[in-house]
């Protein structure tokens, strides 16, 4: 049987009031199509939709209780069990640092402009080599994500791997306070968010507030290859880290990669970290992973964790849906490989793709269908012009374009790559779902807005899933 997460005590003492019969709930929930019987079901009201809206839904699944409003409360007053509050959202965050309070795990916090989800990913893989280990699902890195995977944190955990993102400037600093991570790691600053900032330089100094919530002795874990490295080196100087670990390729970083081998399934990697040698294995495609690799061992080591154990669980690392998930599919004429980075794109992760995609062994044609990266403010067009470069080297033999700003791509490509450009996603489906052939590889990326992961689904549907295939990642 489940232990019970939260209890009725637990929730009386943060100011719950109880409406019917609850007594334990082993789990906590924002989202019926997800939650698990005994859960607490938190009822938040969002831009789009008002989880009051589905409390009944949650009880009928066999929610412990429904955390809602209070001027809510009277009209689901017959739907089951409630935990009646001011506001659910703020409730979730009280018991997340309730949570964080209680527990004796050690805890890590991660950001980044682009590798937070993969790094975190990576993380929860090595920790678990060490003992029991709790971290974000998916990519739960906001304002409702942090305080959710808190609350949701097992009593017994030994390690809590948490993923902190931002859009704006002051968004990391309350989830890091909350959090109060033991480790922080930066896994790079690229103009991602630009849109949203003066220049880079805000976006460095908004990722470097994830120091500000460090435990006293902390450590800060610092990318000694990026240019804003000595900028959030003097930010980690004045926050309570009593150390800083950088990782990288560069002769001063801490745990340095001396070796890097890509393949098309993954990479082996030499490194020296703090003195002592590790070779591994990097189960998930691409340089850019292998790079992430040390802030890993980095953190591991911060941790005083043997690098050649923690090592030894990058080669079981894979991507996760959206973020190079490999897919290998049925044409009527043979198999071919779908590459699927539809999750989210930036110019830095876009560049991370393409070069992937020049290692992949495809019998047939290497196909890119890229659609535009979001929130790049004035910089888009030439951002996604100045992306032919690297569309030509990796070794695209076809390129589908959709979007008015990957125009300017579309404009600079050599006319023997081009294969077909349209407005948006959809309108480019039906084109990209004709020009495939058996033995193909096609990765597909574009920013969530796009949503060019309906041409990873229509050609799912279309063709049908093969079998596994060995994976490549990106974060």
């Amino acid at each position: 049987m489940t232990a019970p997460l939260w209890t009725r005590e637990d929730v009386e003492t943060l100011g719950g009031r109880i409406v019917g019969s609850f007594d334990a709930a082993t789990g906590v929930s924002i989202d019926t199509r997800t939650i698990q019987p005994g859960d607490l079901f938190v009822a938040i009201a969002g831009e789009a939709r008002d989880g009051h809206d589905f409390v009944r839904a949650a009880i009928e699944r066999h929610a412990a209780a429904a955390i809602v409003a209070e001027g809510k409360a009277g009209s689901l007053s017959d739907a089951g069990p409630l935990v009646v509050v001011p506001d659910p959202l703020d409730f979730m965050r009280r018991l997340g640092c309730t949570a964080r309070a209680r527990t004796a795990a050690r805890v890590l916090a991660v950001t980044g402009s682009v590798g937070k989800t993969g790094t975190k990913e990576a993380l929860r893989l090595v920790l678990s080599r060490f003992g029991e280990t709790h971290a974000s699902v998916a990519s739960y890195n906001n304002h409702w994500g942090v305080p959710l995977t808190l609350a949701r944190i097992p009593k017994d955990s030994r390690f809590g791997v948490f993923e902190i993102g931002m859009n704006h400037a002051g968004e990391i600093a309350p989830l890091t306070r909350m959090v109060r991570p033991e480790v922080a790691v930066v896994t790079t600053i690229e103009p991602v968010h630009i849109g949203h900032f003066r220049s880079i330089l805000g976006i460095a100094d908004a990722k470097a507030e994830i120091f500000e919530g460090l435990e006293p002795g902390g450590v800060a874990v610092i990318n000694r290859d990026n240019p804003y490295f000595d900028r959030l080196l003097a930010h980690a100087a004045a926050s309570n880290a009593g150390r800083v670990i950088s990782f990288g390729e560069h002769e001063a970083a801490d745990v340095r990669a001396l070796r890097i081998a890509t393949g098309p399934d993954a990479s082996m990697v030499e490194a020296n970290v703090l003195g002592r040698t590790a070779v591994y294995r990097v189960g998930a495609a691409g340089r850019h992973m292998a790079l992430n690799s040390l802030a890993v061992l980095a953190a591991a080591a911060a941790l005083g964790l043997d690098p050649n154990e923690a090592a030894g669980g990058l080669a079981e690392l894979s991507a996760p849906v959206g973020r190079g998930e490999r897919i290998r599919l049925r044409h009527p004429d043979g198999e071919f490989l779908a590459i699927d980075e539809s999750f989210n794109a930036n110019p830095a992760s876009m560049r991370a793709a393409l070069a992937t995609l020049a290692t992949v062994e495809a019998r047939g044609r290497r196909i890119a269908v890229l659609a535009d990266m979001g929130e790049l403010g004035e910089m888009g067009p030439k951002a996604h012009a100045d992306l032919a470069e690297a569309v030509v080297a990796s070794k695209a033999d076809l390129v589908f374009a959709a979007g008015p700003l990957m125009r300017g791509l579309w404009d600079a490509l050599p006319a023997r790559l081009r294969g077909a450009y349209a407005q948006s996603a959809a309108e480019l489906e039906g084109a990209v779902l004709d020009a495939v052939r058996p033995g193909d590889a096609v990765m597909i990326k574009g920013s969530k807005f796009t949503q060019v992961s309906k041409i990873v689904a229509a050609l799912k549907r279309r063709f049908g899933q093969a079998q596994a295939a060995a994976t490549t990642g990106r974060g």
